[in-house]
């Protein structure tokens, strides 16, 4: 069977958002939750197997292409498991919306609590595990997140903007390639490959962040660079902002637009 066509794809991803209009708050909370801390959990196995690593001088992109390649196992969770991701709905809703299948009403909706659900879910896996079950309490991880933190918390608002926007460019089309697929491993590997891409070039995804920073603060505590009201303001909310651009724009609005314009010159010919 192949991949779905850009017209089938479209209707699949919209009838997505519109399915996850109609979900109860409780559903909603426990979903992203569960979403959030399969993130957290690809972000954490990153860290946990890229920290310390003898690289040799001169060749620091091998410990940073080390981390990317393990980080995506957390969206191929949320792709196979499910769960509300709050990135990935950036893309659902906005198609969904567009061809008038939801509510503005509800699409603030859904982002509001699946956001929540997602900061919940990766802050208590950076809890239980990171700090309670103590695997980020010796060194070298807890160097290595208060070191990857503090470079989070040190971008300016205009660079953790755009950051995120090219993050959630590259996450939503695996949403977006995934959707494509029809077999576990289709989906699993077509996922794979843009969320790769983006953490090896340093970009900022909201729902990895707030695994990170927050696993910084619970192991290391506030320093001077890195603090709660640093994280949410001047990282947190700047790509939060950029993720919503990069998976709405980049991605869910362009292949809508496209599609409805070859429909268009198809129907005029």
């Amino acid at each position: 069977m192949g991949l779905l066509s850009l017209n089938e794809t479209v209707e699949s991803v919209s009838a997505s958002g519109r399915n996850k209009s109609r979900l109860p708050v409780d559903v909603l909370l426990a979903s992203s939750f569960l979403a959030g801390a399969y993130i957290a959990f690809g972000a954490f196995i990153a860290l946990v197997a890229s920290a310390g690593s003898p690289w040799p001088q001169g060749i620091p992109g091998l410990q940073k292409f080390l981390y990317a390649a393990v980080f995506p196992v957390g969206m191929i969770y949320v792709i196979i498991a499910g769960g509300e991701l709050f990135t990935g709905n950036c893309m659902f809703f906005t198609v969904a919306l567009f061809r008038r299948e939801v509510r503005l009403q509800d699409l603030l909706r859904n982002w509001f609590l699946v956001w929540i659900g997602n900061f919940i879910g990766s802050m208590a896996v950076a809890y239980l595990f990171g700090r309670v079950g103590g695997v980020l309490m010796t060194e070298p991880w807890m160097s290595y997140v208060y070191s990857l933190s503090r470079g989070k918390c040190s971008l300016s608002f205009s660079a953790a903007f755009w950051r995120g926007v090219g993050a959630n460019w590259m996450g939503c089309l695996a949403v977006w390639m995934a959707t494509k697929g029809h077999s576990v491993v289709d989906k699993a590997i077509v996922s794979h490959l843009p969320v790769m891409t983006f953490v090896t070039l340093g970009l900022e995804n909201s729902v990895a962040n707030m695994f990170t920073v927050p696993a910084c603060l619970f192991a290391v505590g506030s320093t001077s660079q890195v603090t709660w009201e640093i994280f949410l303001l001047k990282n947190l909310l700047p790509v939060t902002m950029g993720n919503i651009v990069g998976g709405a724009f980049f991605v869910g609005g362009l292949y809508l637009f496209i599609s409805r314009r070859k429909e268009q010159a198809q129907n005029a010919m």
